[in-house]
């Protein structure tokens, strides 16, 4: 597949809307299936509660969730990725237009 400028612009404006969505976001919950098969593939246990209230919940309704944080510097890395990507898509030169 060839890049074009338009296919540069548009993949650095994902990588701008993504990162900007994980600095919104500061953690998320996966859900049963995908944490057991996380669990499988990476050899652990499953996933233990982290605080009390969850703990009371696993009691009631047990079923195990793993709860990802994203770093904080992985939205800013994004944002500055899309940025210069989109930049350099700007200063590409038309193809034969």
């Amino acid at each position: 597949m060839h890049f074009t400028r338009n296919r540069y612009f548009l993949l650095g404006v994902l990588l701008i809307l993504l990162g900007i969505q994980f600095r919104m976001v500061e953690s998320f919950v996966l859900n049963e299936p995908t944490t057991r098969t996380l669990a499988k593939v990476s050899q652990k246990t499953a996933a233990q509660p982290d605080y009390n209230m969850q703990s009371f919940f696993m009691q009631v309704h047990p079923k195990p969730t793993k709860r990802v944080e994203l770093p904080r510097w992985l939205g800013m890395a994004m944002i500055t990725v899309g940025a210069v990507v989109s930049l350099h898509a700007i200063a590409m030169p038309r193809d034969g237009s």
